[in-house]
């Protein structure tokens, strides 16, 4: 046996990378200074990434940093979910206990699927949403540890990515906007083919402007012979450095196990073989060193030394002498834990695995399989099921395999890693056919999950492979692998020709309208209503209830009126008949909100209270996808029907219950809606805010869309008619043609007619109402439709008299008044609607009708529309005038339409009043008014006329609080925060914060609060 040798390969000194060091240890500095920054780092195998890290980790430590590193873990080729956040949070939870602690306090369940240390993990809500949140409380997680100290996270070897890791560091750069946080990820920038899953990630990446990338290139003849310098001790041989700069070509890597292998005499046996000059230290080691590092390369990334032991087939002894012997000649190392040991470098790994023989490739991985379930505590918990799984089946056992493979995919799901899932069910179904019949009869569904229909002897039937193809398409689907998901359900489908299974084809034909909407392929209202055909006659069930949710929630959205009610009303009772309580709140809520815009306004949104108030109650995970859903569709529907105030108190906890959950997306909707509530109310230097915070955290395409169309109404009401342009168009891009949602077409044709019409177009304007009329206005719709006639009208008013106007004024007129009649005004914001469209009207007639604007004005009072108000009183004035009656009064409607205007920010009505003051010689100039003593008996607070949102903020302010600190509080953007003090301020009459709290103190404006002293 050869003796064992110590083997000097890496440089004790750095060499290089000037450049490349400075760009971190800025990203260092400026992560210090509570700007958390995302670095990328590529390269080639080899090349030194590994190095440059180790550089940049002591002198983060060497500043007070805390530092913790994760690698992606590849299992017979298979990628561990989240294998580099949860071995990095490993770390942290090991230097930082108490913080870690402190910071996932009360989301302990939730966290539990990437660190399994915080303890068992919660039931999971099924899907997107559950992931979303889970991303979420992760990030958190992260900004709350960097809260008061620099944390540094590295994640190597994002080539060896799974999916699941791929999307949360997408997640993570892209949302990541507090703490002291700098997270670093390394790859193999030569691993990264056309094809790879991880180059799609990087382009995303390079888009964002808060992340940077580093590429490190190989050495140059200088830098090789500094490195020699570094290894030898001496000044090499200049001969020396010429053959190995030669042969390396710059490769940090390679320079040292060429040096390696020439200062062991190897020099005879090396050759150009990238393999074989990988190998060839390995070959000098002794026979049982030789065999650990093959087990070593075969178990994983990293092995630890109990499992080393059971399958070495040596004495511990013998086994700890050959493990010297690979450590001392810098081929294994151990592992940062302590239990285990890795290679060096993964290319001696993989240069290894690629030399073995089949048949010994089969026979390690049987006895890395059998040794593991001999003793399950041979690897860590969470690593278990997935190796043993990955191990039977390079093992080419698919007896072993099937049951292990698929317990994986169970475990995978219930960590929201929903593309390993999907991997690892796609292996079961491989493994199907080869598995022996009476491994397949023992087989049962997972009894946690409820995505799929069940046979009638639920549990008790044996897993069927209909059931794969079931959690097959969902996990696809919850991964974002649409295409995949479709191309399943469309297999499931071909199979279920030759079975009489109603129920299961039901429930993959909802599966397919979905998909098809999501892929913008159609509206999916063809597969759901052969869904809906498929259970009619059917005895009630989860499925059947679950269709008729789909095609009430369908129809609420593309075709409200008395049919989509209907199934409501049947989903509902269908649901409780089965007690499937998520699909009878589900159904509920369509329900509520059809009962609401059908004209029965109280009992509408009494039920949808109600639901919201059951969704929060549960605080279940699987309750998610409700609490998103209610949390948007309520204060939807309250602006619906003209209660903007109470719209805005919705949103606002809507937005705290998100938030809380890691609903972000869900979020950034809610936050939409709440900007089109504070418009409404005239509150719109907050809808700026909202709209800006809505888009930061927005990241599906509707979303976005959504975040478009507000920015639209926004620039449309500040006169910015390129703005609205732009944003409508960005917002039909996305919507798409396929899908055409009433509440998608409506909104933004108004946007688009009314910045056109403004701009003289009026054919185009025209164009785009007679597009939008032709498919009528279904019921429900007045939100949309009833403003959108009142722009038409007011458009043909506005261009009465031009002679390119008369063609086609009448059938555009007549339209107007056949699709008001459809309308009812229910609701008395309809109804300030229905005035201002007869008043409208009467203008394009060439009518001068003071009193129908006098009307409408008064009818915009109540519902609080100061826009709506402004435009009534003008048109108001403007009549009066023209009749030559009351100018008195008509100066006094002018200057307060003006005034409001102004306040507003309303470019174009303020050019309008201005315009027609000149003409009619009225000045615009007013004398402020004192506003009146406040109410003796009025509460304190709210006599200084701020909103419930301005006092919570007050509040603070007196408590002492930044406006950061107030924006986490109350779970808003700073920005957001810095809007209400400055609303606040202008309302005190004071000029700043100090004097802010020291008048709320003097006031007792809180009397639960006693005054700060210095």
């Amino acid at each position: 046996m050869l003796g064992i040798v110590e083997t000097k390969s890496v440089s004790p000194v750095f060499v290089g990378r000037d450049s490349e060091l400075a760009a971190l240890t800025g990203a260092l500095a400026r992560a210090a200074a509570c700007e958390p920054q995302a670095v990328l780092v590529g390269g080639e195998a080899g090349v030194g990434k590994t190095r440059l890290i180790e550089e940049l980790t002591s002198v983060a430590c060497g500043d007070g940093a805390v530092v913790s590193i994760g690698g992606c873990v590849e299992i017979g080729g298979d990628g561990l979910p989240f294998a580099p956040f949860s071995a990095a949070l490993r770390g942290l939870r090991r230097r930082l206990p108490e913080e870690i602690a402190s910071a996932a306090e009360g989301q302990e369940g939730e966290l539990a699927r990437i660190l399994p240390e915080l303890g068992p993990a919660d039931g999971g809500a099924l899907g997107e949403h559950g992931r979303a949140s889970l991303f979420e409380l992760t990030v958190r997680l992260l900004e709350r540890v960097a809260a008061d100290r620099t944390v540094v996270l590295v994640l190597e070897d994002l080539h060896w990515a799974d999916a699941s890791t791929r999307h949360l560091l997408a997640y993570l750069f892209r949302t990541l906007r507090r703490g002291r946080l700098l997270v670093i990820a390394t790859y193999r920038a030569d691993d990264i083919h056309r094809r790879h899953p991880l180059r799609p990630l990087l382009a995303e990446l390079d888009r964002l402007r808060t992340v940077s990338r580093i590429e490190l290139s190989r050495f140059s003849h200088p830098e090789v012979r500094g490195q020699l310098r570094g290894i030898f001790g001496d000044e090499p041989a200049p001969h020396l450095v010429d053959e190995i700069f030669g042969r390396s070509d710059g490769n940090a890597f390679f320079v040292e196990e060429l040096a390696v292998a020439i200062e062991s005499g190897c020099r005879s046996g090396l050759t150009d073989s990238l393999r074989d000059l990988l190998l060839v230290r390995v070959e000098t080691l002794p026979e049982n060193a030789q065999r650990v590092a093959r087990i070593v390369a075969e178990g994983g990334a990293s092995v630890g030394f109990p499992l080393l032991l059971a399958v070495a087939q040596l004495s511990e002894d013998d086994l700890i002498e050959a493990l010297r012997a690979a450590v001392g000649a810098n081929i294994l190392l151990i592992t940062a834990d302590g239990d285990g040991y890795r290679f060096r470098h993964s290319l001696v790994r993989e240069a290894i695995s690629d030399d073995l023989l089949p048949g010994e490739r089969s026979r390690l991985n049987r006895r890395l399989a059998e040794a593991l379930e001999a003793d399950p505590t041979l690897v860590r918990d969470d690593e278990r099921t997935t190796r043993l799984a990955s191990y039977w089946y390079y093992a080419h056992d698919a007896a072993k395999a099937l049951p292990v493979v698929l317990l994986a995919s169970v475990e995978a799901r219930r960590r929201y890693a929903h593309a390993e899932q999907l991997r690892l069910l796609e292996r079961a179904m491989e493994l199907w056919d080869a598995a022996p019949e009476s491994v397949r009869a023992c087989l049962r569904p997972p009894d946690d999950t409820d995505v799929h229909p069940r046979t009638d002897d639920g549990a008790s039937s044996p897993l069927r492979y209909l059931d794969l193809l079931c959690e097959a398409t969902v996990a696809a689907r919850s991964g974002g692998d649409r295409e995949r998901a479709l191309a399943l359900s469309k297999k499931a489908l071909r199979v279920l020709e030759t079975e009489a299974d109603p129920l299961r084809a039901a429930w993959f034909w909802t599966q397919r309208s979905l998909l098809v909407q999501d892929l913008s392929r159609g509206d999916g209202w063809a597969e759901l209503a052969t869904a809906q055909d498929l259970v009619l006659g059917l005895p009630p069930s989860a499925v059947h209830a679950s269709v008729l949710s789909d095609v009430a929630s369908w129809g609420a959205l593309h075709r409200p009126g008395a049919n989509s009610l209907a199934a409501a009303d049947r989903a509902v009772e269908y649901a409780r008949l089965v007690g499937a309580e998520n699909i009878e709140l589900n159904a509920r809520i369509t329900r509520g909100w059809l009962t609401t815009e059908a004209g029965s306004i109280e009992e509408g949104l009494a039920e949808m209270y109600a639901v919201r108030d059951r969704v929060v109650a549960l605080g279940n995970a699987a309750a998610l996808p409700l609490l998103g859903r209610v949390t948007i569709n309520l204060p939807s529907t309250l602006e619906s029907v003209g209660r903007s105030e109470e719209a805005v108190a919705a949103a606002e906890l809507g937005i705290t219950l998100c938030h809380q959950r890691g609903l972000t997306d869900k979020e950034a909707w809610v936050r939409a809606n709440l900007s089109e509530s504070l418009f409404s109310l005239g509150r719109w230097t907050e809808v700026q805010a909202a709209i800006d915070e809505a888009a930061r955290i927005a990241h599906a395409p509707k979303a976005r869309a959504l975040v478009a169309v507000r920015r639209a109404m926004l620039a449309l009401g500040r006169g910015d008619f390129a703005e609205a342009e732009s944003q409508v168009a960005l917002a039909r891009a996305v919507f798409g043609p396929h899908d055409p949602q009433p509440q998608h077409v409506i909104g933004p044709t108004r946007l688009a007619l009314v910045s056109a019409a403004r701009q003289g177009r009026l054919a185009e304007a025209r164009a785009e109402f007679e597009q939008v009329a032709a498919h009528g206005f279904p019921p429900g719709m007045q939100r949309y439709a009833l403003p959108l006639l009142c722009s038409v009208a007011g458009m043909e008013a506005d261009a009465r008299g031009l002679p390119e106007a008369d063609a086609g004024r009448a059938a555009v007129l007549a339209s107007v008044r056949e699709q008001a009649k459809r309308l009812p005004a229910l609701v008395p914001v309809w109804r300030a609607y229905d005035l201002l469209l007869e008043a409208e009207l009467a203008r394009a007639d060439g009518i001068v009708a003071p009193k129908l604007w006098a009307r409408a004005a008064a009818a915009f009072e109540a519902p609080a529309r100061p826009y709506e108000l402004a435009n009534a009183r003008y048109r108001w004035a403007a009549d009066l005038l023209a009749a030559s009656a009351g100018r008195a009064e008509a100066t006094a409607l002018l200057v307060r339409a003006h005034t409001t205007a102004k306040r507003l920010g309303a470019a174009f009505l303020v050019e309008q009043t201005e315009l027609l003051a000149g003409r009619a010689r009225i000045s615009l100039a007013t004398t402020p008014r004192l506003a009146p003593a406040p109410d003796p008996q009025a509460d304190a607070v709210s006599s200084l006329g701020l909103t419930p949102r301005e006092q919570d903020v007050l509040r603070r302010v007196a408590e002492g609080r930044s406006n950061r600190q107030i924006a986490e509080e109350l779970y808003i953007s700073p920005k957001t925060a810095s809007v209400h003090v400055s609303n606040i301020l202008a309302k005190l009459g004071v000029s700043g914060l100090t004097e802010a709290a020291a008048m709320a103190h003097r006031l007792r404006l809180f009397s639960d609060l006693e005054p700060t002293h210095p």
